[in-house]
């Protein structure tokens, strides 16, 4: 199951390409970042199954930091700072916070959609890079990032049905993306 409304668009495909090192470097922070919201879910989450999942998607998450800074280091790119894209931070926005069964709900549908876009762009990526390493990298990836998007969407339905917000938080994130930002970034 997709749960995004809108493809991304080409114009993001043609910056990403401009600046392959960039990209690479905000890969790797959001990679870095997915993993800290996964152990940050585990913390929140009182089911022991559950917990467990999100704990080997937060080894993965990290794994595919590793990875990318690999590939960064391979390129002879330094790992650095970089600004954000605004995406996520919005996304979260519309997340509701309270309470909890709620918030848990908005949180996993929020992740199985930026987990879903992922998906959809290293697909994306594996299609278009020419450089055969990160074709490969990419190529690696892509099954992971839509097993991720798709247990975050069952765990979503364990606190409440998903669906009304998944409506929701669709159009919000199809919005984003068909605004876009003017940045080479995983998610602008």
């Amino acid at each position: 199951m997709n749960p995004l409304l809108c493809p991304t668009p080409a114009r993001w495909l043609d910056r990403a390409l401009s600046d392959v090192d960039t990209l690479l470097l905000d890969h790797a922070h959001c990679e870095k970042k997915a993993a800290s919201t996964m152990l940050g879910l585990v913390f929140r989450t009182p089911e022991m199954e559950l917990s467990g999942a999100l704990s080997r998607m937060a080894r993965e998450e990290l794994t595919h930091f590793e990875m990318a800074l690999r590939e960064l280091r391979r390129r002879g790119r330094t790992y650095e700072r970089l600004t954000p894209s605004a995406y996520a931070g919005r996304l979260a926005a519309a997340c509701r916070k309270r309470p909890e069964p709620e918030a848990l709900v908005d949180a996993f549908v929020a992740g199985s959609l930026i987990e879903a876009r992922s998906c959809e762009r290293i697909g994306l990526l594996a299609d278009a890079i020419d450089d055969p390493h990160l074709k490969s990298f990419y190529q690696a990836l892509h099954p992971a990032e839509e097993r991720h998007h798709l247990l975050l969407l069952e765990a979503a339905a364990r606190f409440g049905d998903p669906a009304p917000r998944l409506v929701h938080l669709a159009q919000i994130e199809a919005a984003l993306v068909t605004e876009g930002e003017d940045l080479v970034r995983m998610h602008a």
